[in-house]
């Protein structure tokens, strides 16, 4: 079964663009892709688990890659899209996964007026459970620092969170203000 989509997510994919596409990175079972195909959108789900991803198969307007984004082999460029992966996108969803090396690639990858919406777990979460390793933990404003530079932010929050479970996580929405060349 397929959990439902985050509230984060559903709140800010109204600024997406309609009917565009949208890259679900690190994306699990599909929660987010499937929510995002079932409103028009056409979705690149990416994940290096193919086991979770089996059940977005045949899922009219997704996608579906298997990659570890981790060895450095994503992105790659791909001729889908003439050969590169940068301005591509009119959205892109990231939930509980934080991979820092790729941060800054996320804002490339998005077109003009394109919507990064991240949200995943910062310090403090040790307290609740996993991830508890401070790798795979924001700092506090972490996202907020990286991504100012680069991308218009649209909302912003951070701290403990109730729902679906405890949980202290940081969450973004950002737009793309640049201008194609």
């Amino acid at each position: 079964m397929i959990g439902a989509p985050s509230k984060w997510v559903v709140e800010h994919a109204t600024l997406i663009r309609r009917g565009g596409r949208i890259l679900d990175l690190a994306c699990g079972s599909g929660r987010h892709a499937v929510w995002l195909a079932g409103q028009g959108y056409r979705v690149d789900a990416v994940d290096r688990d193919a086991e979770a991803l089996a059940g977005m198969q045949g899922i009219q307007n997704v996608d579906v890659s298997i990659s570890d984004i981790e060895t450095g082999n994503w992105p790659a460029a791909d001729p889908r899209y003439g050969g590169v992966y940068n301005g591509i996108y009119d959205g892109i969803v990231v939930s509980r996964y934080l991979f820092r090396p790729l941060l800054s690639t996320l804002a490339a990858m998005l077109k003009p007026d394109g919507v990064l919406i991240y949200e995943t777990f910062m310090l403090g979460n040790e307290d609740y459970g996993r991830p508890s390793n401070p790798d795979y933990l924001l700092q506090p404003d972490e996202l907020k620092l990286v991504y100012t530079p680069l991308l218009k932010i649209y909302a912003f929050e951070q701290g403990k969170v109730d729902d679906p479970v405890p949980a202290v996580t940081q969450r973004i929405c950002a737009i793309n203000s640049h201008s194609a060349a």
